[in-house]
């Protein structure tokens, strides 16, 4: 019986010892490097309040440029510990019906692109009105600040289309054909404007329905085949290059395939030359970023930009540069 209090007496001896250590300085670095494992693990670094975010864009299915925006969201929630939860639909009124229903189940924060920014004005001013911060991604940078978002995250679409220009200038082409696969988006329009603007040659438009791919194909197809002047074809998102590379092929053209975005299949495009350059406005810094300030405005009323948007991009990426970039871009951060 004498060896209980014995036992007992170097139990509490232990946790002291333990309870001191956490207010020493070792302690205090073991508390540090946990944390900072805890993060390379995935794990949340910080221990502020598990809110929840919404992410609401006008994604349509299988469309690799969201994934990667996804993925740097994600990430940033785990950081944050971030309840996220993320939907998409290409239709307008659908979409601001998922913002809608995100007020709905009063989220900690709202994340949404503004490719048809009239369509989803009551539902982001709903969400101001009750007290939801909102930070737009991507698309809408002009509509943002009237909106009563935060701010905005991603490419001036004018600076970027003008860069395109001036790439497709020094390059020497006469005639683009910038390809539209969603009708209606202010942020394409705006693009092939800027590579209008600066481009020396001639610039046509070509509208086609974004999610057919054979009949994307067909009127890329159709359109080297009747114009043989054209010597450049723009296509505004990652997935439609390789479609123009195989149009072109068909077609018998010798035009360059250039495009917006970059994913793993571009990359290989830009370093085997089947594709010229590539437009790169960073995806997943758009979903990390968004994800981050919110977090920073929840936790101490921070936010970036003064009122103007907080640019990812343009980036012209070309061959030079697409080895370097391949090993990003088939994880999935490029």
């Amino acid at each position: 019986m004498a060896r209980f209090p014995t036992w007992v007496g170097i139990a509490l001896a232990g946790a002291l010892s333990l309870s001191l250590a956490g207010c020493s300085s070792t302690g205090g670095k073991r508390a540090e490097d946990a944390r900072k494992a805890a993060t390379a693990q995935g794990g949340a670094a910080v221990n502020t309040p598990r809110w929840t975010f919404a992410m609401i864009t006008h994604s349509g299915d299988g469309d690799t440029f969201w994934d990667i925006v996804q993925n740097g969201a994600r990430q940033a929630a785990r950081k944050d510990n971030i309840n996220f939860l993320y939907s998409h639909d290409d239709e307008a009124q659908q979409q601001a019906q998922l913002v809608d229903a995100a007020v709905d189940k009063k989220v900690d924060g709202i994340i949404v692109s503004l490719a048809k920014p009239d369509a989803l004005k009551a539902a982001v001013l709903r969400a101001e009105k009750a007290g939801i911060p909102v930070i737009t991604v991507n698309s809408g940078s002009a509509e943002s600040k009237a909106f009563g978002a935060l701010t905005h995250i991603g490419q001036d679409e004018t600076v970027a289309g003008e860069a395109v220009g001036e790439e497709l200038s020094k390059r020497g082409r006469k005639k683009a054909l910038c390809v539209l696969h969603e009708q209606g988006n202010v942020g394409h329009e705006q693009r092939c404007a800027g590579v209008a603007k600066t481009f020396t040659g001639t610039v046509e438009n070509l509208y086609v329905n974004g999610t057919n791919m054979p009949d994307v194909q067909s009127a890329i197809e159709a359109k080297l085949q009747a114009d043989r002047s054209v010597d450049a074809v723009v296509t505004l998102g990652a997935p439609y290059a390789d479609t123009a590379v195989k149009a072109k092929k068909d077609a018998g053209s010798k035009a360059e395939i250039d495009t917006f975005d970059l994913n793993a299949s571009v990359a290989a495009g830009l370093k085997n030359g089947t594709l010229g350059f590539a437009v790169d406005q960073q995806p997943y810094l758009q979903g990390y970023e968004a994800v981050d300030l919110l977090w920073l405005y929840k936790y101490n009323a921070d936010a970036l930009g003064g009122g103007k948007p907080v640019l990812t991009g343009p980036q012209i990426v070309t061959k030079d540069q697409a080895a370097a970039l391949e090993e990003y871009t088939k994880r999935g951060t490029r």
